[in-house]
């Protein structure tokens, strides 16, 4: 199986499993935001089960799910055992909420990511701090400005309420060049539930084909379930969703994703002296105070900010400065 490093980062959990220094894949966790995949605990029922079993609980934090599973005969007010299956996700003016399904496991938080990976069979190797070889910041730049620049175009998403969107504006004339960077797209974004890629210049039926057979390859160890390319050059693909990718991250929360990339960058200073941090005004505000604290036990420095309106949003920096 694949080795996968694995941060423990300030705000954030980061999984990356590397070839060359290069992210291939990624799998990324908030773990102080709401309800994780995988925690079992109880919940109250605050609506009728309905014929299926489906029903919303809530949780003793106040976070509310979507189960599954419910006994019929449970009554509103009764307190039932779920297990989180996915994570809420943030949408244009709306939080979807968490799903969950009925359990009779005990009572566990949600596992780290390193656990995930180990029971999956992974090797995984912690990193006391930030890894500088992990091409973290060319990543997350391609997800805050949703494109993806491959030889001969570019791939362009999208992130909506129904689906994610991968628009492919490409010339070339090699079609495993395009196939390839759409198959490391989906792993390096950690995208996950309904995902539709439009083909607008694949007119031919030899290159739909030729295109299918080579995402099945390139796809072949990634657990999804694809569709043929229709004739309008439009492939779905439908992979489990446990949490929201890099790119909805991001795109819903902006400022705590960038305040999260520069405890990452601060994190991986060297010299003597105090942390200074950098950044908009609003996103020096997403830091919170036991982050801040975790940043001084970490680096044994202490840590100041420095807001600037003038410097670009997703501009971030830290450096070192004299006592």
């Amino acid at each position: 199986m694949a080795e996968w490093l694995v941060e423990d980062g300030i705000g954030e959990e980061r999984a990356f499993r590397l070839s060359n220094d290069e992210i291939e894949e990624l799998r990324l966790r908030w773990p102080a935001q709401g309800l994780l995949a995988g925690m079992v605990a109880d919940a109250i029922l605050i609506e009728r089960p309905s014929a299926n079993g489906r029903a919303r609980v809530q949780f003793a934090s106040g976070d509310q799910a979507f189960a599954r599973n419910i006994p019929r005969q449970a009554s509103v007010g009764a307190h039932v055992r779920v297990q989180v299956t996915r994570e809420a996700i943030a949408e244009r003016g709306r939080l979807k909420l968490a799903q969950a399904r009925h359990t009779d496991a005990a009572i566990c938080d949600a596992p780290s990511l390193a656990d995930q990976l180990a029971v999956e069979g992974h090797d995984v190797r912690t990193a006391p701090t930030p890894s500088p070889s992990a091409d973290w910041d060319a990543l997350w730049a391609d997800a805050a400005l949703r494109e993806v620049m491959l030889a001969g175009g570019s791939l362009l998403l999208a992130e909506t309420p129904a689906l994610t969107l991968i628009d492919v504006d490409w010339w070339g004339d090699d079609p495993s060049a395009v196939t390839g960077a759409i198959a490391r797209t989906l792993r390096r974004f950690d995208l996950g539930g309904n995902i539709a890629i439009d083909f607008p210049t694949v007119s031919t039926r030899a290159e739909r084909k030729t295109i299918d057979e080579q995402l099945g390859i390139f796809l072949q160890d990634w657990p999804h379930e694809r569709t043929a390319m229709n004739g309008f050059g439009l492939v779905q693909i439908v992979r489990r969703l446990e949490r929201p990718s890099l790119l909805h991250r991001i795109a819903r929360d902006r400022r705590g994703a960038v305040a999260r990339l520069l405890l990452r960058r601060a994190e991986m200073l060297e010299g003597a002296g105090r942390i200074a941090l950098y950044a908009q005004p609003s996103v020096l505000d997403c830091l919170r105070d036991d982050w801040l604290e975790e940043l001084r036990r970490r680096t044994g420095r202490q840590v100041t900010l420095r807001p600037d309106p003038g410097l670009a949003f997703d501009a971030p920096h830290a450096q070192i400065v004299p006592l």
